[in-house]
């Protein structure tokens, strides 16, 4: 390949990522906005999706809810905020449940469905990409991107 098809290319793959970056908003942690308002930091966060807590910073029971293992949110998710590949998560639950000493989140189809119900409860604590947020929800969290 030339130096002119490889930075035609280059700049097409450029290209791309900025299309899908302006598209996409960045992965943020919510809470029911009916709750005061709060921030938590990615350790809190982890700490509850990781059953190493049960209750928001401010005493109020927290119980995570987490998109389909199938969606590419839930491993940035992960990644970004407990540092754990989708396959260490799968092996912590794993550990976690035969030891009886927790059970992963409760899993919800999308982000649309985890909005609304974590808007319903004041107790739930998820994560969604921005794009989909709304007055319903309150962002405890901006992970990025």
């Amino acid at each position: 390949m030339n130096l002119a098809a490889r930075s035609l290319q280059a700049l097409a793959l450029a290209l791309a990522m900025l299309c899908g970056s302006a598209i996409a908003g960045e992965l943020v942690v919510i809470v029911s906005a009916k709750r005061p308002a709060l921030s938590m930091t990615a350790s809190q966060v982890a700490d509850i999706f990781l059953a190493q807590a049960e209750r928001f910073p401010d005493g109020d029971n927290a119980t995570p809810l987490d998109l389909a293992i199938d969606s590419p949110l839930r491993g940035q998710f992960y990644a970004r905020v407990t540092g754990k590949s989708p396959a260490l998560v799968r092996a912590y639950w794993t550990k976690m449940v035969f030891t009886g000493r927790g059970m992963p989140p409760r899993e919800v189809a999308s982000s649309v469905a985890m909005r609304r119900q974590v808007a319903a409860n004041v107790s739930l604590i998820g994560y969604i990409d921005s794009a989909a947020l709304d007055d319903s929800v309150r962002v405890v969290l901006t992970v990025g991107k």
